[in-house]
């Protein structure tokens, strides 16, 4: 009889005494099993690679009030941070539907979830964009006592360097919250005009210097240099830098590579028109009373809540929305710098 025990698979080995790429992290793809290593580097301030440490969760929680039996979503389920306390707060009864456009963590996520005890009765996954959350009461016939959205770029996405959400790491120019859809940053700038390029940058991004960047890359595309990778595109922002002062140069070269990405993950993944259709399907989608919350994280999409909350408000639509934006506290910064831009916004239906 054939010996058919499986032999154990070792672990691939890394130079040094700590793993740098992300691939070899191997702690901080299974925090469950390493919970000390994790504490440890969110202690310091940092966010594990693979990981997401979720913002303004009390502030959420004291918000929606959510109640057993009630029906809610997380238009942005992500590593699932915010779905697993308010899970907690329905004590086994009602529902949460959690929404996300990402095939590769959301599967993750589900698995995390259903591990720590959330099972289909009360918890579903959905493989959709928030844009298309009237679908959810279509097909369950009840309307929501309250939503969430967080409309941050989740940090397994970013650390993940082929996915391309950062320019402090080499892979591609993809930036596609679903990179099994649609086209990337990459192949989009081989179809943008200089001028379009301008737009982007400033619409999206309010980036001050989008006629320089606009103009390399129109350069780069004439000499037949391809833009395919975060690098490349590092490297042309600190070409049509070139001229700043160089004790200015490190500072802007880094501002404006937050913002180019920005304008880049904005446009490849429309999410301004994502936030529009979701903004108007909300009021037919919540119950008398249900309580909406929503994280904006750049100036762009924070204009677009705060003026649909406040022209629903003035039509009647919603009792009440809050005047004062809603920020992290200076101790959750500090534990969780990418809490920082963090602007909170909500509103209940009449």
């Amino acid at each position: 009889m054939e010996n058919q025990e499986k032999t154990h698979k070792r672990r691939v080995r890394y130079s040094g005494t700590h793993p740098k790429k992300f691939s070899e992290k191997y702690k901080e793809h299974n925090p469950e099993k390493y919970a000390d290593t994790i504490a440890k580097v969110i202690g310091k301030g940092s966010t594990p690679a693979g990981m997401h440490i979720s913002i303004c969760v009390n502030e959420i929680l004291e918000f929606l009030q959510i109640q057993p039996g009630m029906v809610g979503v997380d238009a942005t389920l992500g590593y699932g941070g915010h779905t697993k306390e308010m899970l907690k707060k329905l004590e086994g009864e009602g529902h949460i539907y959690g929404l996300d456009v990402d095939p590769i963590e959301s599967v993750k996520t589900e698995e995390r979830l259903r591990n720590q005890g959330f099972g289909e009765d009360i918890f579903t996954v959905r493989l959709q964009n928030f844009a298309d959350i009237d679908k959810v009461v279509e097909d369950t016939g009840r309307k929501l006592d309250f939503v969430l959205a967080d409309l941050g770029v989740s940090s397994m996405q970013i650390d993940n360097p082929e996915r391309g959400f950062s320019y402090k790491i080499e892979g591609p120019l993809d930036l596609r919250l679903n990179p099994q859809a649609g086209e990337s940053a990459a192949e989009r700038l081989k179809n943008v005009t200089e001028e379009e390029l301008v737009g982007m940058l400033v619409e999206n991004a309010d980036e001050p210097y989008a006629e320089e960047i606009a103009a390399t890359v129109n350069k780069w595309q004439k000499r037949g240099k391809a833009i395919e990778t975060t690098s490349d595109m590092k490297q042309v922002i600190e070409e049509a830098l070139v001229y700043v002062p160089k004790a200015e140069k490190s500072e802007a070269v880094k501002k404006s590579c937050q913002r180019t990405f920005q304008a880049l993950r904005i446009d490849v993944n429309s999410e301004f028109e994502v936030l529009y259709t979701f903004l108007d399907k909300l009021p037919q989608v919540m119950a008398p009373g249900g309580r909406i919350a929503i994280l904006t994280f750049h100036s762009g999409e924070d204009r677009l809540v705060k003026r649909s909350f406040k022209q629903l408000k003035k039509q009647g639509i919603y009792s009440e929305c809050n005047e004062d934006v809603i920020r992290p506290s200076a101790e959750e910064c500090a534990r969780n710098p990418r809490a920082k831009s963090t602007k909170m916004r909500w509103a209940i239906k009449a």
